[in-house]
């Protein structure tokens, strides 16, 4: 009789070997010297560069490696592991890039004189500030955010809980994903437009600015609504309409507390696309230099629009001037974080708890 210990065969070192953390290390180390020497022999110091060409190597390397001491198998996921980790860091060379350079040259006028001066009465060898562009920014977003919220939230509502297969659901999600994708001009276009026929030509306000954001806003309030309300299980209407409760108070209190967190996430996302739009507002609110809180007459400013401004028609100390463009990006750089940490408390504060 055979005995059962000597019937099953020996492993091959290929399959039981495993490459180790520091082999891992070393072929990551080696690549990226490789890749150092041959980018400075032939191409010129690129940190973008480098990446490429060091991600090719390691790639190339670790599958050849793992093949012959792993197998396969382990072979195909490490490469496919550095193929995914390599696609990650070239989405974050840009954004990180980004956020330095805003952070780096928008430091320089970061100062009170920035937040409590306008541009109002600033002379041609003077900076002035952007506390106008900041006041005009909050108001015109959010009266943007008061028209659009409710609007978005409840023909989310309506597709999820009313609107099932009917005609007009279909007809709504058709122009949702429409204007989801309609160009930020065509926005301030219809929104100049509609106010032209009613106040007649040249009427540049806040609340033209307003409306014009709130057209870009609302499909992406629509949609991300209707989303996260589709997520909530339909075991909890159910179980409220069981216990006799109508639709309507289901839905305040069972469906939208469960989606909570969802859409806060979905609006501050919305809010955060439009608070940096720059083409919609420079034909509907003007360009004022001075503070207007009053959003149904006179000219605004905002972030976006003076920092183009700043950008485009620097004074005569033009470096300071690019400097006050790049603060105003941080600055709003700044109040889209601070958006998004209010929705994180919102979803931590409002949301079920599920646990005991």
């Amino acid at each position: 009789m055979t005995d059962p210990a000597q019937a099953v065969p020996e492993a091959s070192p290929n399959q039981s070997g495993r490459l180790g953390r520091n082999a891992r290390l070393g072929i990551l180390v080696g690549s990226a010297v490789v890749a150092l020497a041959i980018q400075l022999l032939l191409f010129g110091w690129s940190i973008l560069g480098l990446l490429f060409i060091a991600a090719f190597i390691y790639c190339v390397a670790i599958y050849v490696v793992s093949r012959a001491v792993e197998g396969h198998r382990h072979a195909m996921d490490r490469l496919v592991t550095g193929i995914v980790t390599t696609a990650f860091l070239i989405a974050m060379v840009p954004l990180v890039s980004v956020t330095v350079t805003i952070v780096d040259r928008g430091l320089a006028r970061f100062d009170a004189e920035f937040f409590t001066y306008s541009m109002q009465g600033v002379g041609a060898g003077e900076v002035g500030g952007a506390y106008h562009a900041i006041i005009g920014t909050l108001i015109v977003t959010g009266l943007a955010s008061l028209i659009s919220i409710p609007i978005g939230l409840f023909a989310g509502i309506y597709l999820v809980e009313y609107g099932g297969k009917s005609r007009v659901a279909r007809w709504l999600t058709f122009f949702v994903d429409v204007m989801t994708g309609i160009p930020s001009i065509v926005a301030g276009l219809f929104a100049i437009s509609l106010f032209t026929l009613i106040f007649g030509p040249a009427y540049q306000s806040g609340i033209v600015g307003a409306v014009a954001l709130s057209v870009l806003m609302i499909p992406t309030v629509v949609r991300s609504s209707e989303e996260m309300l589709r997520l909530v299980p339909n075991e909890l209407r159910e179980a409220s309409y069981a216990l006799g409760v109508p639709k309507w108070l289901t839905i305040v209190k069972v469906v939208i507390p469960t989606a909570i967190a969802g859409l806060a996430t979905g609006v501050t996302l919305a809010i955060a696309r439009v608070m940096g739009e720059t083409a919609p507002l420079l034909i509907t609110m003007g360009a004022a230099r001075g503070t207007n809180f009053n959003p149904f007459e006179g000219s605004m400013a905002a972030l976006p629009l003076f920092a183009y401004q700043q950008y485009a028609s620097p004074g005569l100390d033009r470096q300071a001037s690019l400097d006050t463009a790049f603060t105003a990006a941080l600055v709003l750089m700044i109040i889209v974080m601070i958006l998004n940490v209010l929705a994180r408390l919102i979803s931590k504060f409002f949301a079920p708890k599920t646990g005991r």
